[in-house]
């Protein structure tokens, strides 16, 4: 029997690195956020200083794992059967839920996580054994701890609202001091705000990073704990001084300095509390066990109950540490969704424009329509002189290189991030206040980013949408891991064995179609992003430019034609439904080309102005042949999920002829266009005339049908739709290579 409690501490082990990766994944957003965004320093050195703070807040970790152990329920009151049923529970559920966050690209609490599914697991249990017991419901409070529950919904409310106010606040008041033009005023007040900045970081370490360092002597943490306002002091001579001398001798710019020691504070708090989260319930389940198979010990596993677990000062293994240490640093520098999650962070707090990751809706057009309604009234109120001069501190300089290297947000508000999720956190692990690094650190983001303007008229109600996005999904994630939870630990205590290994097997199925799922997605974002040319100045460059995109909207439009003619033949509803999706793919490509026409139109040369009308026509018809295609798999799909009659033999047979006839149009422009050989366009153009012609020939023989055979009105209008569908398509093509055509001979001569 023992066995395969040794089987299951190994998966708990394997689950524990898993755990370890996709926590890292999903919790590297909060220490790495300020300086990827600001591109402060490079790439490489962020990295470096963030590895660091992992690693020493890791090594030198205390190890204290209550809150696995005995923080939500009471281990007297469960076997040690019992207890490996919680932990198997929590940790199945925990990978999974952080790993469908990671890959969405939404940032969570592990914590919240790790405590609702402790939560879920125990009391789906301990109702079992009040059940069986005979005992009343009112004893459900001897067996789990409730207060941590609330405590952590508490945590949200009240981070979120903090956060943004604070936030919004500072970075309003440093945007004054300051403005966007930094270099004004830089000599004359960054060494104080250096100063107070370095104070709130070292603070910050000292109360929530070293906290949990075991090689700091107990006599300085009390000094700590008792004389902040000393240490607060201190701290802000010593660091005003040390940034004077950066500005003046070293000619170091003060806010880099903020940003590497602030990103490696935040690691270094991470690491060594937030460890526990990952690794703290296999390490309980590896001190259960080693309770429960201590010699002499010889009551059966179902019957040994775990008062041990109860027991203070039970510090992990010091290798185990080490080995988080390094999992969580490799994680760090190679995780592809931890990219995803940052990315969504910085989507919804950069300064500049762009395409928006989430869609406006009816809450967050109502929250923007209302402080609209606040700011009119404002400036109603605020005399015009001061509106002015308030107006000025804002305006930001123009920014004249690539748009895929521009910082997301100035190195201002980088460290104002820094600084106020610094302070909040000390703040609240002082006052006991149950502040979420998670929650703190993206509000203080979102705050910052709010009173920078970056949230303007053109970008707001899509921003503020991510952020309810983002705070929605921290409720899930207590809800979703809670009811996973209990339903994982009910099925193990039933199913046993069986149901171990059956878990164990869905969830590598599970890692694996996620990591599959995510690859496609990445690679779908990078051909997006190849979309985006910035860098075509010349007429030539525009026009190569524009024809590979004719020729990719050609080939991928042939192919949806051709496919949504047979699926539609076959019936088959599956793959209209693929056709569906292939088509969003499609239509988002557009968007994003025509997105881009304000930076593209902006980087063209004097000479190449003209280009610009050229390219927007050319978009307008390859929005056109989309809109047309769309409606034909769309109205194709319809049909079919409605379960109308199939289209008549002679029906499908007509649409074949007409896809053959355009196949072989797409075949040639295609290839025009791929290798830019112009010299068959008039050809093309010349059997304009017999395309449009075959259509009209099949619109009257289903005239004539319906006056003697068709029966179905349902067909009737589904087979005009398509022809007539059909129809704009080839104008659309006919219009768009006449005035590639014309375009193409002017610039010649």
């Amino acid at each position: 029997m023992e066995q395969i409690y040794i089987i299951m501490l190994i998966a708990l082990a394997i689950l524990a690195i898993t755990d370890l990766m996709v926590g890292v994944s999903n919790d590297a957003v909060n220490f790495l956020n300020s300086a990827i965004g600001s591109k402060a320093v490079s790439f490489k050195t962020i990295m470096i200083v963030a590895s660091l703070g992992v690693a020493v807040g890791a090594l030198y970790s205390n190890g204290m794992m209550e809150i696995a152990r005995n923080g939500i329920f009471t281990p007297s009151m469960f076997s040690f059967n019992d207890v490996i049923i919680i932990f198997l529970a929590v940790m199945i559920t925990d990978v999974l839920l952080l790993d469908v966050f990671n890959t969405l690209g939404l940032p969570t609490s592990t914590t919240v996580s790790v405590i609702f599914s402790l939560l879920g697991a125990s009391v789906v249990l301990a109702v079992y054994k009040v059940y069986v017991s005979g005992d009343g419901f009112d004893t459900l409070g001897n067996y789990i701890n409730t207060e941590k529950a609330s405590e952590i919904v508490y945590s949200i409310l009240l981070s979120v609202a903090l956060s943004f106010a604070l936030g919004s606040l500072v970075q309003y008041v440093s945007r004054l001091i300051f403005t966007f033009h930094i270099e004004k005023r830089y000599k004359y007040v960054a060494a104080l705000f250096g100063g107070v900045a370095m104070t709130a970081i070292t603070f910050f370490i000292l109360v929530k990073g070293l906290k949990s360092i075991t090689f700091v002597p107990s006599e300085v943490k009390d000094f700590i704990k008792e004389s902040p306002f000393t240490i607060i002091a201190y701290s802000l001579v010593l660091w005003t001084i040390v940034c004077q001398l950066l500005i003046s001798v070293f000619k170091y710019s003060v806010f880099k300095f903020i940003i590497i020691v602030g990103t490696f504070g935040l690691a270094l708090a991470f690491a060594g509390n937030d460890l526990v989260n990952f690794i703290g319930v296999p390490i309980a389940a590896y001190q259960a066990f080693e309770i429960w198979a201590a010699p002499g010990q010889t009551v059966g596993a179902t019957e040994f109950m775990m008062s041990g677990l109860e027991e203070e000062n039970l510090p992990a293994p010091f290798i185990f540490l080490a080995m988080a240490g390094v999992i969580m640093v490799y994680t760090l520098w190679t995780s592809k969704k931890a990219k995803s999650v940052i990315e969504t962070e910085q989507n919804l707090s950069r300064q500049g424009e762009g395409n928006e990751k989430y869609n406006a809706n009816t809450l967050s057009r109502n929250i923007v329509r209302g402080f609209m309604y606040l700011g009119n009234i404002i400036s109603f109120i605020l005399p015009k002189s001061l509106q002015k001069k308030l107006d000025a501190q804002f305006v930001q300089p123009e920014y004249t290189g690539k748009r895929d290297e521009q910082p997301m947000f100035d190195m201002v508000r980088a460290s104002v991030n820094l600084i106020v999720a610094s302070i909040l956190i000390s703040v609240g692990t002082s006052m006991k206040l149950p502040l979420s690094t998670t929650y703190v650190t993206f509000m203080v983001a979102m705050g910052s980013s709010f009173a920078d303007r970056a949230w303007d008229r053109e970008s707001a109600v899509y921003r503020v949408a991510g952020v309810f996005n983002v705070i929605g999904g921290w409720f899930v994630t207590a809800l979703a891991a809670f009811l996973s939870s209990a339903i994982i630990a009910y099925i193990l205590f039933i199913g046993e064995v069986f149901a171990f290994f059956a878990f164990m097997i869905i969830v590598a199925i599970f890692f694996y179609r996620s990591n599959q799922i995510h690859k496609k997605k990445v690679k779908e974002e990078e051909e997006i992003k190849k979309l985006r040319k910035e860098d075509i100045v010349t007429l030539k460059e525009m026009i190569t430019e524009s024809s590979s995109q004719i020729s990719k909207v050609l080939r991928k439009t042939s192919a949806l034609y051709s496919n949504v003619v047979d699926n539609l033949g076959l019936q088959d509803l599956a793959k209209l439904k693929e056709n569906k999706k292939a088509l969003k793919k499609l239509e988002k490509e557009i968007d994003e080309l025509k997105s881009n026409v304000f930076y593209f139109i902006k980087n063209l040369d004097e000479n190449s102005v003209e280009a610009s009308k050229f390219y927007i026509l050319i978009l307008g018809y390859l929005q056109d042949m989309v809109q047309s295609i769309d409606y034909i798999t769309s109205s194709s799909h319809s049909h079919v999920n409605n379960n109308h009659k199939k289209l008549k033999f002679n029906q499908i047979r007509d649409l074949k002829t007409v896809d053959t006839q355009l196949q072989e149009l797409f075949s040639r422009l295609e290839e025009s266009f791929k290798t830019e050989d112009f010299s068959k366009l008039d050809e093309i153009l010349r059997d304009k005339k017999a395309f449009l012609d075959t259509v009209s020939e099949l619109i009257t023989k289903q005239i004539n049908r319906i006056r003697t055979t068709e029966t179905s009105p349902k067909n009737s209008k589904l087979y005009f739709s398509l022809l007539l569908e059909t129809n704009d398509l080839i104008k659309s093509i006919m219009n768009l290579l006449e005035l590639f055509k014309e375009f193409n001979q002017q610039n010649k001569k």
